[in-house]
C-alpha cells in the first residue's frame, strides 16, 4: 500500500477520532503517502498531523456536477481507501478512489447489500446504542492487514502553536479551562450552571480561561460568564485561537471542564485532566478518548461519575440515560432533562477531585 485515502466526511470531533486509525496505518505502512478527505471546515484538527501527507477538502453539498468532478479527480489514485463513515457518498468515494476498500457499514441498513459488494473488508457498526467506542471501530478497518492489535491507541492532537502574546503573558500557573458552548442545544449544559461553576473556582483562587469559537452560538453561551471577574483572573480567549493554539493551551491547563463536543475530545487527547458533562449521548461510543490509555478503553453505559485515564465523565441518574436521541424531543433544538439535573456542585466536586489527583 503506497497511497492510502482515509475518508472522514463528518464533523470536527469525528474527524479527530480518525487519528488513531491514521497512526496505525502509518505504522503498518511507513513508506505510504496517506491523505485524508473531509468536508471543508472540518479538517482543522488534522493540520500539522505528522502521520498525514495531505488534507483534501470537499464541499458538504456537491451537486451532481461537483460529485462527478470529484470522482474523476479521485479515480483509482490510491491503493487502499479506508471509509470511516457509513454514508452512501463516503462509500462511493472509496470505490472511485482505490482498488481495495475497507469500510464501516450501519447494522441492518438497506444499503448494505451494495456497499458490501464494493468492500474488501467490512466493519459493521452497532450505532449509537452499541458498546464499542468509535475509535476501536475505526481501528478494526485495518484488521486484514494487522497481525496484532495495538496495545495503545492515541488520538493525536494538532501540534501546538504559539499563543497571542497578550494571552501568553496573562496565563497563570494552574489555570482551569472552561468550554461552555455545545454545537447543539440538546447537548448544552446551561450557561448559568457554567457561571456558578466558574464563580466557585474563581473563589478558590484559580484563574479561569474561557474557550470557544467566534460564532454567535458560542458567544451567546460564553456571555453570561464574562462579568464574573476582571482579567487576568477570568480570561476570555474565545474566537482568538485556532486548533493548534487551542491544543497548546489545553495541554498546559491544570484542568478542563466541558460538554459533549469536539473541544472535549481535543482536551482529552492533549492529556489534561478533564471533566466532561454528558447528556443523552452514549459514552461507550462517544466518550472523550483518554490520552495514552491501554486498550481496550471501556466506559460504562451509565454511571453518575466514571474515570478512565485523564477523563472523568459525569451523567445524570435518570433511567432514560443515555437515550442516544437528540434530546427529550429528538431534534437538535430540544432540551435534555438529563443535563438539567446535573448540578454545578456535582461538577465542582468532580473538578476539585481531579485537581487533587
Amino acid at each position: 500500500m503506497n497511497r492510502i485515502l482515509v475518508i472522514a466526511t463528518r464533523q470536527i470531533g469525528d474527524v479527530l477520532l480518525t487519528t488513531p486509525l491514521v497512526r496505525a496505518a502509518r505504522r503498518r505502512w511507513p513508506q505510504a503517502r496517506i491523505e485524508v478527505i473531509g468536508f471543508a471546515g472540518t479538517l482543522g484538527m488534522l493540520r500539522g498531523n505528522p502521520d498525514i501527507d495531505r488534507l483534501v477538502e470537499t464541499p458538504p453539498r456537491l451537486g451532481w456536477t461537483g460529485f462527478w468532478r470529484l470522482a474523476g479527480a479521485l479515480w483509482r489514485a490510491y491503493d487502499l481507501a479506508l471509509v470511516t463513515q457509513p454514508g452512501d457518498r463516503a462509500h462511493l468515494m472509496g470505490w472511485f478512489a482505490a482498488r481495495r476498500r475497507s469500510g464501516i457499514l450501519p447494522a441492518g441498513h438497506g444499503s448494505n447489500w451494495w456497499k458490501r459488494l464494493l468492500l474488501d473488508h467490512a466493519v459493521v457498526s452497532a450505532g449509537d446504542h452499541g458498546t464499542e467506542h468509535v475509535v476501536a471501530e475505526k481501528l478494526a478497518l485495518l484488521a486484514p492487514w494487522q497481525a496484532d492489535s495495538a496495545a495503545t491507541a492515541w488520538v493525536v492532537p494538532p501540534p501546538a502553536a504559539p499563543l497571542p502574546e497578550d494571552v501568553e503573558q496573562a496565563l497563570q500557573p494552574g489555570f482551569i479551562a472552561i468550554h461552555a458552548p455545545s454545537m447543539w442545544p440538546y447537548k448544552q449544559w446551561a450557561p448559568e450552571s457554567y457561571r456558578r461553576l466558574a464563580a466557585a473556582l474563581l473563589a478558590r483562587g484559580r484563574q479561569v480561561v474561557l474557550t470557544g469559537s467566534a460564532g454567535p452560538r458560542d458567544q451567546a453561551c460564553i456571555a453570561p460568564l464574562r462579568d464574573l471577574a476582571p482579567a487576568p483572573r477570568l480570561l476570555d480567549v474565545s474566537g482568538r485561537l485556532d486548533f493548534n493554539q487551542l491544543a497548546g493551551l489545553l495541554a498546559r491547563a491544570a484542568l478542563y471542564v466541558g460538554p459533549d463536543t469536539s473541544v472535549s475530545h481535543l482536551a482529552a487527547a492533549s492529556g489534561v485532566p478533564m471533566v466532561a458533562v454528558f447528556g443523552p449521548t452514549n459514552p461507550q461510543r462517544w466518550s472523550p478518548w483518554p490520552a495514552g490509555a491501554p486498550m481496550p478503553v471501556r466506559f460504562e453505559r451509565r454511571a453518575l461519575a466514571q474515570s478512565v485515564g485523564n477523563v472523568t465523565l459525569l451523567q445524570a441518574g435518570l433511567p432514560c440515560v443515555p437515550c442516544g436521541r437528540a434530546g427529550c424531543h429528538d431534534h437538535v433544538h430540544s432540551h435534555s432533562d438529563c443535563l438539567a439535573v446535573i448540578t454545578p456542585q456535582r461538577v465542582l466536586d468532580a473538578a476539585l477531585a481531579r485537581l487533587e489527583d
